[in-house]
């Protein structure tokens, strides 16, 4: 007996279930295309076997040990690297034995829908872990792990992936793509374009970043002008490297689109490191509307992640860093906040901005509104606390009304859990479809539409917004 019922996620009513399942049966085997998350390209370049199951499933994914950390298991006993290199857990097979014990906490979580995927159809096995199985799960997990066939490159194969975009730091090297490019293998993996760490105030090494982006392009970073025509050339040098998108990871979705005398002065506070917040935010949202003209010039795709307040947590953000789990979702205003840059290129249909969001109120009030109309706006999927069964039907059923279905880009899943992919992916293909089936079964959707409406959503809207 499997772990998954073969029926999960489509609807209880008889007929609705019989549409579900067979237009999954039409689209389930179609390929991933995977535009946005935060793999390491460094496992396609160097195709290095994976160290161990606890490395795989437990230390890096914060869904993971975020759960175990609310129920009291410190993160140094689950082998979370200290930022101090102080003493934490290296031993695989105590952490996942800690893992296992504590499993139980992810039963009704996408988490545990994921991860059960991951066992049955990446490993092939068919029985619950917990503290008995442990040591059987870690053994056959890792013996597979030592296997030819388990290695990067050949689990990317496995899994029908077409792409996959990485997500890198404005001023990376790039390194890891250039060696996937110059490799034999004929995987497609690509970047996006992160700049975060050079258009954030806010952020460490702001200023070192921004001398470093002028280091790389030979700009004079100093400088307004210079700063932006040094982003022109990294932009170009990322779509080098196969980038169609950038990405955005801002507190909040402001934009603004001062004169350019202004912006050059609010940059001028910014290297020295006088911006108020105030003007800090300023300065992004000025940044986000520079980009979207940038856009305009070379095609990438614009992401706009805002609303995570992240590193909740003052003590785990000195011991451990960013990431660990401890950002959480934040009410985020859109209707006001994106007016100036739509305002400044809102109606190019040549130019694409996604936009996400952690605040499931916006998707019915602001979010389907705005891309219902603004020819640039697309809304990107349920994001990281909604990708989730009940997240992603939720936002179709708030948004599809007012945005319909072809403003939307399809489904990502924005994640650095590898094995998980398949099953992010089958978890939208099956919500989508018991969504598709539920229009059909009340009259809102013909039958004959609804094969066309799940490719598009499983594979076309993706690759055409991401223009991949």
């Amino acid at each position: 007996m499997g772990l998954l019922d073969e029926d999960r996620l489509f609807p209880t009513e008889g007929r609705a279930r019989g549409l579900a399942r067979d237009l999954y049966a039409g689209i389930r085997d179609l390929p991933i295309v995977s535009p946005h998350g935060h793999t390491d390209p460094r496992w396609f370049a160097e195709n290095q076997p994976f160290p161990d199951p606890a490395q795989l499933f437990v230390t890096p994914d914060h869904y993971v040990f975020r759960m175990l950390c609310s129920q009291g298991v410190p993160l140094t006993d689950l082998g979370v690297p200290r930022v101090d290199g102080g003493p934490t857990e290296t031993d695989g097979r105590r952490i996942w034995h800690l893992f296992a014990r504590h499993y139980h906490l992810l039963r009704g979580t996408p988490s545990r829908l994921w991860l059960d995927h991951s066992f049955q159809h990446v490993f092939g096995i068919d029985r619950r872990l917990s503290a008995d199985t442990a040591d059987w799960y870690y053994d056959r997990i890792a013996d597979c792990l030592s296997r030819p066939e388990f290695r990067p490159r050949a689990l990317f194969d496995r899994f029908n992936i077409e792409v996959i975009a990485t997500t890198e730091a404005a001023t990376d090297d790039l390194l890891w793509h250039r060696m996937i490019r110059e490799s034999d293998w004929g995987g497609r993996v690509v970047t996006a374009y992160r700049p975060d760490g050079v258009v954030d105030p806010e952020m460490a090494g702001f200023a070192d970043n921004v001398a470093l982006l002028g280091q790389q392009t030979g700009f004079d970073t100093a400088t307004w002008d210079g700063y932006l025509d040094a982003h022109r050339a990294r932009r170009a040098f990322f779509r080098d490297h196969g980038a169609t998108s950038s990405d955005h990871g801002h507190p909040t979705a402001r934009t603004e689109d001062l004169p350019q005398a202004d912006a050059a002065a609010l940059f001028d506070k910014a290297l020295r490191g006088d911006c108020t917040p105030d003007e800090a935010d300023a300065f992004r949202g000025q940044m986000l509307t520079e980009m979207a003209r940038m856009s305009l010039e070379d095609g990438l795709v614009l992401q706009i992640h805002p609303g995570s307040r992240r590193n909740h947590s003052d003590p785990v953000m000195a011991m451990f860093g960013r990431d660990k789990g401890f950002d959480i979702p934040g009410r985020t205003d859109y209707v006001t906040a994106l007016r100036p840059l739509l305002n400044a290129v809102g109606m190019r249909p040549d130019l694409t901005v996604i936009l996400f969001t952690l605040d499931e109120t916006s998707y019915s009030r602001e979010l389907a509104p705005l891309a219902g109309v603004w020819p640039c706006l697309r809304l990107g999927p349920p994001w990281w606390f909604h990708d989730s069964p009940e997240g992603m039907m939720r936002f179709r059923q708030m948004t599809t009304e007012t945005a319909g279905f072809y403003n939307t880009v399809g489904f990502n899943d924005d994640t650095r859990a590898f094995c998980s992919i398949p099953a992010r992916h089958d978890v939208a293909r099956r919500v989508d479809c018991a969504y598709l089936a539920t229009l059909i079964a009340t009259g809102r959707l013909h039958r004959d539409e609804a094969p066309e409406l799940a490719h598009d959503l499983t594979y076309g809207l993706a690759k055409r917004a991401y223009r991949l």
